[in-house]
């Protein structure tokens, strides 16, 4: 418990308790005594609280304050930047449903909440919506119009007869699926499932579900130990039991960015002689990893496996064929 922690602590038992002794503030801070005692005089001499000793009484307590004299306030309590990003984000996703749908009755009143977590006097929530934002990147604008009747299947733990719609082949399949969770990653809804088409775990883009209804069948329930082993080891949404290992060589430049960065719980990294960085992590489906590779442009190199390694290359060619066929027609 640090200084300011301390501050609210004692402000709010001296506020709800008229007399409060020194053994109680040692049980509930638990630090010395004399750091209590510097912690008390802090407050009377610098944040002017009112806070008297009660001889009669044995303990500390507010003193009456006369209007007019120096205001007493304590110092902005802050968040670590963990508690706050979770309760923006907690605000952001909240202000996406306002619209309506089934949680719009009670939006509002977990709104105020949040603010009354977020707001510790001042006007220091407007200021800390004014100055620190939460972006979503990269999501897809969803009309997601089954999505009740797939949370409500999976909570009742009852199958779902879908058609999805396979982007990559442009192809709608009818399938019986049993839910096991619903994950929301990169800004989009993802539905963990046994396929019982496939007759194996499949992760479901929600927003291609083009139909689904519940159908009387109990699900096949998955443990949560394989149902992470499955799709939760390999690289992002196209996780599965992971395949390969990918081995990643980023400049010194860049890697003073990436050395930083969570692509995988499992990944492993280290810098080379010359500062550049070495990334290595676990991949089942390529997919996804080639499309972060990519964004690194010539700042990253695969140094394995060659598969993956291909598929990198053969984007590049792809996309250097597609500037060269314009460039071409630009000078007819």
């Amino acid at each position: 418990m640090d200084r300011t922690e301390r501050f609210y602590k004692i402000d709010l038992l001296l506020s709800e308790q008229r007399i409060v002794p020194f053994a109680v503030l040692e049980e509930r801070l638990g630090v010395s005594r004399a750091t209590i005692k510097r912690d008390l005089e802090y407050m009377r001499n610098r944040l002017h609280a009112p806070i008297v000793w009660d001889r009669e009484r044995r303990g500390y307590r507010f003193e009456q304050v006369q209007r007019g004299s120096a205001q007493y306030e304590l110092p902005g309590l802050w968040f670590s930047p963990a508690e706050i990003h979770a309760l923006l984000t907690m605000q952001h996703l909240l202000t996406g449903i306002e619209g309506g749908g089934l949680l719009a009755p009670h939006v509002q009143p977990l709104q105020a909440r949040l603010k009354s977590l977020l707001d510790t006097g001042a006007g220091e929530l407007d200021e800390i919506q004014k100055r620190i934002r939460i972006i979503g990147m990269a999501g897809r604008a969803m009309a997601l119009d089954h999505f009740a009747v797939i949370a409500s299947a999976l909570l009742r733990r009852k199958r779902l007869l879908i058609a999805y719609y396979v982007r990559a082949r442009d192809e709608t399949s009818e399938r019986e699926i049993s839910p096991q969770r619903l994950i929301h990653y990169r800004e989009n809804w993802y539905l963990d499932a046994w396929c019982h088409l496939r007759n194996e775990l499949r992760s479901f883009s929600v927003d291609a579900i083009r139909r689904a209804e519940v159908v009387g069948d109990a699900v096949r329930n998955i443990p949560e130990r394989t149902l992470d082993a499955v799709l939760g080891a390999g690289y992002g949404i196209f996780s599965g039991r992971a395949k390969a290992w990918a081995k990643l060589k980023f400049s010194p430049q860049r890697a003073r960015w990436v050395a930083m960065e969570r692509w995988h719980p499992r990944q492993k990294g280290s810098f080379l002689s010359d500062g550049s960085y070495v990334l290595e992590l676990p991949y089942s489906d390529s997919r996804e990893l080639v499309m972060d590779v990519l964004r690194h442009g010539p700042e990253v190199e695969v140094i394995g496996p060659k598969e993956l390694r291909e598929g990198v290359r053969h984007q590049l060619e792809s996309a250097l064929q597609s500037y060269k066929k314009e460039s071409v027609e630009n000078t007819k």
